[in-house]
């Protein structure tokens, strides 16, 4: 269903990256996208990714919307958003940083290799282990990834997440304990800002504030920060609104 534009536009955020959710499932992630009846709110399809997001976050229309398109007494993902109106329960808040990849040197990784579906269960175990972040079965679907392997066995990946207009999410960046210090990662992020740049667009990535050698790694190659995010955990009221 098409968004309500008159309600979807009057409060737009200055910038993409302000809804970045938001302006992917309506834009280029559209193919991914599942919206509510009123076409104000909108969440990835299963097993892609856990976000979902609000045309306008200061609409309580879109909050109706959202909670009819998750059902009553759901928990969904949001982030940068204001608080939920009544009726909703915050059951977590991650502060978070989002970062800028603009001046981030892209280049080639001779060494890595295209990841796909088959890969799949390598790549959910590498990242139960390291803890980058969400990562479902139909996630690798979402963009390209890109992995290292040493003796046949995967070590480091990372790869793309939301794309909104102009803009690609660098995402699920891990690298196994027994192969850290080698720069692995360093050189997945660039290889993986080379394949965003080469169609035009422009790299950003999401962390949480917590993860500071994570950050410190960023900064170190060009990524300045650009927001502070919290990534919010949202139970649906319990009743339809």
């Amino acid at each position: 269903m098409a968004p309500d534009t008159h309600t979807a536009t009057r409060a737009m955020p200055v910038h993409v990256l302000d809804n970045p959710v938001w302006a992917a499932l309506s834009g280029p992630s559209s193919a991914f996208a599942e919206t509510g009846p009123r076409g104000l709110a909108a969440r990835y399809v299963a097993d892609t990714s856990p976000f979902v997001a609000l045309a306008d976050p200061e609409d309580p229309g879109a909050w109706a919307d959202l909670a009819a398109l998750a059902g009553p007494g759901q928990t969904v993902w949001v982030t940068g958003l204001p608080t939920p109106p009544a009726g909703w329960t915050t059951e977590v808040s991650i502060p978070g940083v989002q970062m800028d990849g603009g001046a981030v040197r892209a280049e080639a990784a001779p060494e890595a290799v295209v990841l796909g579906p088959a890969d799949v269960p390598e790549m959910r175990e590498l990242v139960e282990l390291t803890k980058p972040g969400p990562f479902a079965r139909r996630t690798v679907e979402l963009g390209t990834y890109l992995g290292i392997r040493h003796e046949g066995r995967l070590v480091a990946m990372a790869g793309e997440r939301m794309r909104p207009p102009g803009w690609s999410e660098i995402s699920a960046v891990c690298t196994h304990p027994d192969h850290r210090g080698r720069g692995l990662a360093g050189r997945l992020i660039r290889a993986v800002s080379a394949a965003i740049r080469e169609r035009g667009d422009r790299p950003f990535l999401h962390a949480a504030a917590e993860n500071t050698g994570a950050i410190a790694l960023y900064e170190s190659m060009g990524f300045t920060l650009r927001r502070r995010p919290d990534f919010i955990g949202v139970r649906t009221p319990d009743a339809r609104v």
